[in-house]
């Protein structure tokens, strides 16, 4: 198993020992498991008015699926919070009841990597206020990210004790938004020094910008740079689909109500889009191909909360700064002179735009909506105000557990003339797939991702090469919690081990599987345990880790969670 970090850090290698079975070819009983699961999709209807239009009945819905019609399993019209009718045969969502309150699940994350402390509690002090236009039964859920884990502030609650002391501590907590913008005026700083010295390499002919050096690419010091911001997106898309995943499940209508310091789309055009910045430079940033497209960056997040039934609200946390007209993020303090290369509404509004743009692109997958600029102080009302009136589908998909991405379409039957919104698609994630995923929620969070024990030993570790160290590690499968299958006169079973890792400063391996084979002769007795051995060679720091053993034929997951460094085993 080889596990690596980004391109922009050392890479982590996992080397396997021989297991205690020797590895043997499986029948064919040892595949995938299908995964039967629910679409839930949400849907607005509007006039060309932008007005709610209600009592629509089921058969007036077209389902499409890949451009294929699907038949719906069920439907319910919720309006003003109230189940006003269900579909054929009594067939409605999941816990709703025809005149019956449907329950809303509020999931808040906090990014406080990106935001300013100013900026982020004016946005939680309006929502804490708007908390009064909640219903009975709505519920919050809460969750902070610093860049490195996250810290569940409150599970789901609706008790005005729990909310108030959750509030407190999610302004108590350091933000580090302060520190992006230190990054990025540093950048540009540094960009126009280069520009500078070479003004005399670049040159203008028939009306076209000519780059002096790389044509349609960035120099190497603005891609080291815009390869960083990339990196810190990365790591906060994934939190958020870890917060997803640890709130999967709730009873009734999901909304995830992402409260971001400023995502980049296009972290390339981003780096490079400041006052001065000549247009070429901003050409090849949006050219230049070292970097994830929109869709790779940010489909993590709305894939998941599509596979879940979550609707992305994204709240623009920095808004817009009136005094100069730009976003809050890049405006100093008032009376304060503006650093070399100044502020402007021409440099800072296509900034802004690029964050704008990834706020627009996660709610316009899952059916939400941006709350962008002055929506910041409402953007719990203007939530509540969205997901109170819709219908509410779902349809079961033919799962091939292939990880392929397949798109929804909605119309209503007849009615050209309304505008439907919902979210887009879905991926059919293989098990094995949201299993990775699971276990890399673990290093956020800090909990295993299973309560099922799996014992694991690390011994002490050595030096290995310039700055690295190696460390054994053996995992203990116990083999009352697993499926041995009587085959051939023997009982096995190939399970999968994962072992993930990140460091102190938040850098993540990526997972790999390493399948291992189980194999005797008789059944395992009581307490018998199969052992694994392993070696980490890891760069000399401090890292959590993940272990997680996963059982194809049972589904269970046994895992451990652990943190090792230089000094781990003395």
């Amino acid at each position: 198993m080889n596990l690596r970090f980004s391109p922009a850090f050392a890479a982590l290698f996992l080397a396997v020992a021989a297991p205690a079975v020797a590895q043997e070819e499986l029948p064919s009983v040892f595949t995938e498991t299908i995964d039967v699961r629910v679409v839930n999709i949400e849907v607005v209807v509007t006039d060309k008015k932008g007005e709610r239009v209600t009592g629509l009945a089921q058969e007036d819905f077209l389902l499409k699926v890949d451009g294929e019609e699907v038949s719906l399993d069920y439907f319910t019209e919720v309006r003003e919070g109230t189940a006003a009718a269900v579909g054929e045969g009594g067939q409605g969502a999941p816990g709703t009841q025809q005149g019956a309150k449907v329950r809303t699940n509020y999931l808040v994350f906090i990014d406080d990597f990106f935001s300013v402390a100013r900026d982020r509690d004016r946005v939680l002090e309006a929502l804490e206020t708007d908390l009064a236009q909640l219903q009975d039964g709505d519920r919050i859920a809460m969750v902070g990210y610093d860049g490195k884990q996250l810290e569940m502030l409150t599970s789901w609650t609706n008790d005005p004790n729990d909310l108030q002391t959750a509030f407190r501590r999610a302004r108590g907590r350091q933000a580090y938004g302060l520190a992006r913008l230190g990054e990025l005026r540093a950048a540009d700083i540094e960009r126009q020094e280069r520009q500078n010295l070479q003004a005399d390499m670049t040159f203008r002919t028939d009306g076209a910008f000519q780059n002096n050096f790389l044509e349609t690419q960035l120099d190497s010091q603005d891609r080291a740079f815009a390869t960083r911001i990339e990196t810190q997106v990365e790591r906060a898309v994934l939190a958020a689909v870890s917060a997803l995943r640890s709130f999967s499940s709730p009873e009734g209508r999901r909304v995830l109500l992402l409260l971001s310091g400023g995502w980049p789309v296009s972290p390339a055009e981003y780096a490079v889009n400041h006052l001065g910045a000549n247009p070429e430079e901003v050409y090849a940033g949006s050219l230049d191909q070292t970097f994830k497209s929109q869709s790779q960056l940010f489909s993590p997040l709305s894939d998941t909360a599509n596979l879940l039934g979550y609707t992305i609200y994204p709240v623009d946390v920095p808004g817009f700064f009136r005094d100069t007209a730009t976003a809050a993020e890049f405006a100093g303090p008032r009376g304060n002179s503006p650093p070399p290369g100044g502020f402007g509404p021409s440099a800072r509004i296509p900034r802004e735009l690029i964050i704008h743009d990834g706020y627009t692109l996660l709610a316009k997958a899952t059916g939400g909506q941006p709350l962008i600029n002055a929506l910041r102080d409402r953007s719990l009302a203007e939530t509540v105000a969205d997901t109170r009136t819709f219908y509410w589908l779902g349809f079961t998909p033919v799962r091939l557990d292939d990880d392929a991405r397949h798109d929804i379409e909605i119309e209503i039957r007849g009615r050209p003339d309304l505008r439907v919104r919902a979210r887009e698609g879905f991926v059919d994630l293989s098990r094995s797939t949201e299993v990775t995923m699971i276990v890399e929620s673990a290093l956020l969070f800090g909990d295993p991702p299973s309560t099922v024990p799996l014992g694991t030993k690390f011994g002490r570790p050595r030096r290995s090469g310039v700055g690295k160290m190696k460390v054994p590690l053996e995992v203990g499968i116990p083999m009352d919690e697993i499926t041995l299958l009587p085959t051939q006169g023997r009982f096995v079973n190939e399970v999968e081990v994962r072992v993930t890792v990140m460091d102190e400063e938040g850098n993540r391996s990526q997972t790999q599987v390493d399948k291992v084979t189980i194999a005797g002769s008789k059944p395992p007795q009581p307490g018998q345990r199969f052992f694994y051995e392993t070696e980490l060679t890891l760069r000399r720091r401090n890292h959590r880790i993940v272990v997680a053993v996963y059982d194809p034929l049972s589904q269970v997951i046994l895992s451990s969670t652990g943190d090792i460094g230089p000094k781990a085993g003395r």
